[in-house]
Formats: structure tokens, sequence, C-alpha cells
């Protein structure tokens, strides 16, 4: 008789529908294939509750994905859409060994994740990645994490999710990059002054960028500006780029391809990252180890990051880009803060720590 399969489960709101899609849950879809790469033996199988927008099984990168469509449901339809999940882990547990439960974000999934493997006695970690953490978090209350099922993205994250829920994290495991996506490409000439890149709404605070643009242009005349992204703010975004006189400075390219985004990034002497809120930046990880030099308003960790430059206000994040822009002898080194092939290591171990790597 065969041995039932050691199978990880893992929970997330939203997963590439295809192996092209790199856009959608960068960070997540990443330690997915690192943790089929690094544990060919288990089983990996990812429930997507959102989307895909339809009802579909698939194979992704030797992973087995359900999706269940529930994007638009809404009430009854919801509570359906958990009881639909509820009935597949039933199922996986059937024929498998399941040796632990990965929710993505402290939501719906961590509330299916919890209180299934509180039933059956399997364990559960829920990575806190952002938004989250906030205090506007409802499922917080219902989910009722205790602190060694919750692994917090960022020391960051961490401290917001204890001020705004009363509960610690009691793991912190980093956000990380796949180094392996960038050597396929040559060193680029550094011809971008300030690169962007982040979906365009409010939260973003692309006003700022704007603002430091025009600024830096009055010193900086020829600068070179790329924005990535899209979003429901562009016609927004827009009308603040020819207020304020910058319409030929700032290139908005909209939604591009992973592969020509980190080609970008090698080609940036910096990243300005002025979101108002952030878990910890992908795109900042992948800019530092494109040789970028990275502003923001977060500090993700505790301790320092190099070049990485932490500022608190709209007028310092001027006057360091303009620092660094103005500074001839200055180094574009390629910085390594975190592989997602130890993060990897480092979630398999929280479930099974007998597992051969």
């Amino acid at each position: 008789m065969n041995k039932p399969l050691q199978t990880l489960v893992i929970l997330t709101p939203a997963f590439p529908k295809n192996e092209s899609e790199t856009g959608w849950v960068p960070t997540q879809q990443i330690l997915v294939r690192e943790l089929k790469k690094q544990f060919p033996l288990v089983n990996i199988v990812v429930l997507s509750f959102l989307y895909p927008y339809e009802k579909t099984e698939y194979n992704w990168h030797g992973v087995n994905i359900t999706a269940f469509g529930g994007i638009n449901k809404r009430k009854l339809k919801r509570l359906q859409l958990w009881q639909n999940t509820w009935k597949k882990l039933r199922e996986i547990r059937k024929g498998n060994n399941i040796i632990g439960i990965l929710s993505f974000w402290c939501g719906e999934c961590a509330l299916v994740g919890r209180y299934f493997s509180r039933m059956y006695g399997i364990k559960h970690y829920c990575w806190i990645c952002g938004q989250d953490a906030r205090k506007q978090n409802r499922y917080v209350k219902f989910i009722r994490p205790p602190a060694n099922e919750l692994v917090a993205i960022s020391d960051f994250v961490a401290g917001e999710f204890c001020k705004n829920h009363g509960t610690k994290p009691g793991y912190t495991i980093p956000n990380a990059i796949d180094q392996n996506m960038f050597s396929a490409f040559a060193p680029e000439k550094k011809d971008i002054d300030v690169l962007a890149v982040a979906s365009i709404h409010a939260l973003k605070q692309y006003n700022i960028f704007v603002s430091v643009i025009k600024t830096l242009k009055s010193y900086l005349p020829g600068i070179k500006a790329v924005q990535v992204g899209d979003g429901e703010e562009k016609e927004t975004l827009k009308m603040l780029i020819n207020g304020a006189g910058v319409s030929q400075d700032i290139n908005l390219s909209g939604m591009q391809p992973h592969e020509e985004v980190l080609k970008l990034m090698q080609r940036s002497k910096i990243l300005l990252h002025p979101s108002a809120y952030e878990g910890f930046s992908t795109v900042c990880l992948e800019a530092l180890y494109a040789g970028a030099h990275v502003i923001s308003f977060v500090k993700p960790m505790d301790h320092e990051i190099k070049n990485w430059h932490i500022v608190k206000t709209e007028e310092e994040m001027g006057k360091k880009a303009l620092e660094l822009l103005s500074d001839s002898h200055i180094q574009h080194e390629q910085i390594l803060v975190y592989s997602m092939e130890n993060i990897a290591k480092q979630f398999m171990s929280l479930f099974h720590h007998n597992i051969a790597i």
C-alpha cells in the first residue's frame, strides 16, 4: 500500500492562471515556485479563492492549482465559497498526509485555514504581508490567531499587527527575490534617473513622485523619469504631470512584463517609492539587486539595508534624490537583501524540520 503523499496546502486570494502571468501576487508565486524547486518530494497544492475568475484546476510549474473563481461572490455566495474550499481541503486530506496549511494574508484564507487546521490537528501559519496588519482588517477578530501561527513579512508589519490587533507575530520571515531571474540580463547603462513601479492608486502617493520630479527638474533640466504600472487613478496622474509641467520628463510606460521591469531597474539610478504604507516591497528589493538606490518612507526592517534610504517627508525625499543624482562617485552595487531560496527553507522548517533539503 502506497504511503500518503506529504502535502503542503497553500491558501491564497489570487494566483496566476498560467505561467506567463508574472504580475499576479509576484512574491507569493516566486515563493511557491521555490518551495517546489527546493522540496520536490513534497506535494504542493494551491487553493486560490478569488482569481482566476473562473472555476478551474490546472498545473503551474509542477504545482496543482484549484481556483474557485470567487471574485464577485458576496454575502451567502461568499459563505458558499468558503464551504467549497473546506470541501476541497477535506478531499485533499483523504488521500494525502497534510503536513501543514500556509495562508497568504490574514484574511478569509486564514479564516478557513485556521479553523480547518484546528479541527483536524494540522499545523497552520499565516503570512501577514502588509495591508492585513492594519486596524481596518475585520477578519482578525473572527480568526483570533495565536502568536505562534503568525508570520510577519517584515519587522514593520509585525509592529503594525501588534499595535492594531494586540498580538505580536511569533515569527518574521521577510520578503525576498529570486536572483536567478536577473541572470539572463546583461548589465545595462544607467540612463534612467528615477524609476517608480507600482499600481496607480492613492496609497502609492504618486502626487509626491510628480512633485519630486518637478523639484529635481529645476536642478537637473535633463532629468529622465519612468513610471511603470496602471490603476484607477491613471488619468489623475496624467493631469498631475501636465499641471506640473513635467510631461516631457516622465514616461508613463503602463503595465510591463516582469522581465521588462527588471531590465528597467537595471537601467535606473534611483527607485523612488513614495507609498504611504508598505509591508516589504518586492520592487524595492529587486531594484537594489539591479544596482539602483531606493528611497522610501517606510522602513521595513529594524536594521539598516545598504543603499535603501529612508526619509520622513516629501522635502527629504527630493533632497535625498538630488544628493544621489549629483554624486558623480556614487556606486551602483548589486545588493541581495534576502534570497527566496533561503526564505522557502525557513517556511518549510516551520512545518516539518525533518524534510530533507
